[in-house]
């Protein structure tokens, strides 16, 4: 079903584009078009999962994964919307910490009551998400506190790109055993396909993202205009929710079922693959894309966002318990966060 209606909303998005149809009309068929696209090549790396090792799968779910978001963001550097990548990233780290770890406790405390885990997983993955932000930020506060190295913030930002992408590789290696765990998951609720089937699968939706994505940034700009909100909310809101929506109902689902260990482990592994691949791949990316130029230079209250986005869960997870009322507090953390940026 969910493949199915990726294709109709890919076709729909395309037709809608070239007729010149409203943009708002325009976004929001991208938008559903790329979260289903999203959910497809999760689907697809599934069907891989019993063919191949878990390195490879860990590999191929952390560089697939975030392809769409990966795409919609490339379109937007190439549009000069800088401040709707900036705020894109940070809101996709935000929405995974605050907004999807609290729906995880609210509908895994409603479901379950109290639920406890062993905080021995997640809390190894909240101190490399600490470390990540803290590169982050670095180059941030060496600008705004005027040291010496505030006029070299583009040098400072490609080599801690670097550092987080060297933390990102050894991350891949540690994630193994949760990854394990997920396979025996989505191999017990996933039929076969034959291996051309999932090659093709991921192939085409790794092209239609591409499409889609330059589709859901051309409509951006005139949705924002339409909708009179700004750039930073758009991009910390909207389109971080629209490149991660349907990959983290796996998250929320795991909490419902009584696997609170591994919703947790899912939800934060999202929040880790933005803030140490994603991210840094972008920067180095756009010294290729001429006009663009993404940095670490964040304004204070996005730095302010990245130090809540590490600090929050790691003190959520802390206990080894989650129940519905902190689910309540992280979701309206998130609110209060989104609210602040609805004027820029």
């Amino acid at each position: 079903m969910v493949m199915i209606v990726a294709l109709v909303a890919t076709i729909l998005a395309g037709v809608l584009s070239a007729v010149g149809a409203p943009p708002l009309l325009c976004f929001v068929v991208a938008g559903v078009s790329l979260a289903t696209l999203a959910a497809t090549i999760g689907i697809a790396i599934d069907q891989l999962a019993s063919r191949v090792s878990a390195s490879v799968t860990g590999i191929l779910q952390s560089a697939l994964g975030n392809l769409p978001e990966l795409f919609i963001c490339i379109f937007a550097l190439k549009a000069g919307l800088i401040d709707v990548v900036q705020t894109a990233l940070v809101g996709s780290i935000l929405a995974n910490s605050l907004l999807v770890l609290g729906l995880a406790f609210f509908a895994g405390g409603l479901a379950n009551g109290r639920q406890k885990f062993s905080a021995e997983g997640p809390r190894a993955i909240s101190i490399i998400i600490a470390v990540a932000a803290a590169a982050l930020v670095i180059p941030s506060l060496a600008v705004q506190l005027h040291t010496p190295a505030a006029g070299h913030a583009g040098e400072i930002s490609i080599a801690c790109a670097i550092v987080l992408l060297a933390i990102f590789a050894a991350s891949v290696v540690f994630s193994m055993r949760v990854r394990e765990e997920i396979e025996e998951v989505h191999e017990s609720i996933a039929a076969h396909w034959p291996l051309w089937l999932t090659i093709a699968v991921l192939a085409g939706a790794g092209v239609a993202s591409a499409f889609v994505s330059d589709w859901f940034v051309a409509a951006l700009q005139p949705t924002i205009a339409v909708l009179h909100i700004s750039q930073a909310f758009t991009g910390l809101v909207i389109v971080a929710i629209a490149g991660n929506a349907v990959e983290n109902v796996v998250g929320v689902t795991m909490a419902v079922r009584n696997r609170a260990a591994l919703s947790i482990s899912l939800i934060l592994n999202s929040s880790l693959q933005v803030a140490v691949a994603l991210i840094p791949a972008l920067v180095l990316l756009s010294l290729f894309i001429p006009g663009a130029n993404l940095t670490l230079v964040f304004p204070p209250l996005l730095v302010i966002v990245i130090v809540l986005a590490a600090v929050v869960p790691m003190m959520a997870i802390s206990d080894g318990e989650s129940n519905w009322l902190e689910g309540v507090a992280l979701i309206g953390l998130y609110a209060i966060v989104a609210a602040a940026f609805w004027w820029g």
